[in-house]
């Protein structure tokens, strides 16, 4: 008798689940990232998660290419995608194009030689530690941001380090430069093609556990403050049926989450709002 139970709870679970999605009219999950890493290298990191949640919902997802900050936020404000991947400056240009956009989630980072364990990551602006020892050593020199809407990449520095300095970016440096992505500047510096980078701690904590570069490759000569981490954000157009689906998936038995995690630097997910990038708009409004 209990088995019989136990299967009739489930038929019950699965039936109200199919019913809910109906009235979603949903039929597939599509998912869009922001390109921090190569998207050979995201569709890769992201697989487990993708079955995952193609598992736990009973449809199909995937993951769109992106080819830069820009055309991941187009993607969520349009309803191009179903879940996004943002920055928390492009999801604060996302919401600002359509406020119905919804944080929900946000990884837990695990502790590195440049960023502490936590919520909380740094814009890092870093040099060869062989070539320069100071802020004075690099006025005029080159550097390299990677994508106009990235926080730590673009946002973050021509605001703080520029007021540190009292000049725009452009006017301390002999030349501005934008990569694309995090990774491609750490590998402009450290091939000697830059004079300095302006990344997010966590991807040159990366570079380290990959063994892309030592400990003493580079120098950090500027942390701005922190900055709470990368948002996983709903559009507005999806029904909270499968957002509560969704949520649950990500946000419930990190277990089955490993090897996403893992390949994320993470030990976890957690629930997040807008709340936690207030401060960010804030500064962005102020601009």
């Amino acid at each position: 008798m209990r088995g019989i139970r136990v299967v009739s709870t489930l038929l019950l679970l699965w039936l109200f689940t199919v019913q809910a999605y109906a009235q979603c009219q949903q039929k597939s999950l599509r998912v869009a990232v922001i390109p921090k890493k190569g998207m050979d290298v995201l569709l890769h990191e992201y697989r487990p998660l993708l079955d995952q949640l193609s598992l736990k919902l009973s449809m199909p997802v995937e993951i769109v290419a992106s080819s830069s900050y820009e055309s991941v936020v187009d993607a969520i404000v349009s309803g191009g995608v179903d879940i996004a991947w943002l920055g928390p400056a492009s999801y604060i240009l996302a919401h600002g194009r359509d406020p119905r956009i919804e944080p929900f989630a946000s990884l837990t980072i695990d502790g590195g030689y440049f960023t502490p364990p936590g919520h909380h990551y740094q814009a890092l602006l870093l040099v060869r530690a062989s070539e320069f020892d100071s802020l004075e050593a690099l006025r005029g020199k080159t550097v390299a941001l990677s994508d106009p809407v990235s926080t730590s990449g673009s946002l973050i520095p021509n605001a703080e380090f520029a007021r540190l300095t009292g000049l725009p970016l452009a006017r301390f440096f002999g030349s501005v430069s934008y990569s694309g992505s995090h990774d491609k500047s750490l590998d402009a510096l450290l091939g000697k093609r830059i004079d300095a980078v302006f990344v997010a701690s966590v991807r040159a904590d990366a570079y380290l556990r990959e063994g892309r570069m030592q400990q003493d490759s580079l120098r950090v000569l500027w942390r701005s403050e922190p900055i709470y981490y990368d948002p996983y954000v709903f559009s507005g157009s999806l029904c909270d049926e499968l957002k509560r689906a969704i949520g649950s998936v990500m946000l419930g038995d990190r277990a089955v989450l490993g090897d996403f995690l893992k390949s994320q630097g993470a030990s976890g997910l957690a629930p997040v709002s807008h709340a936690e990038y207030a401060p960010l708009q804030q500064l962005m409004q102020g601009r």
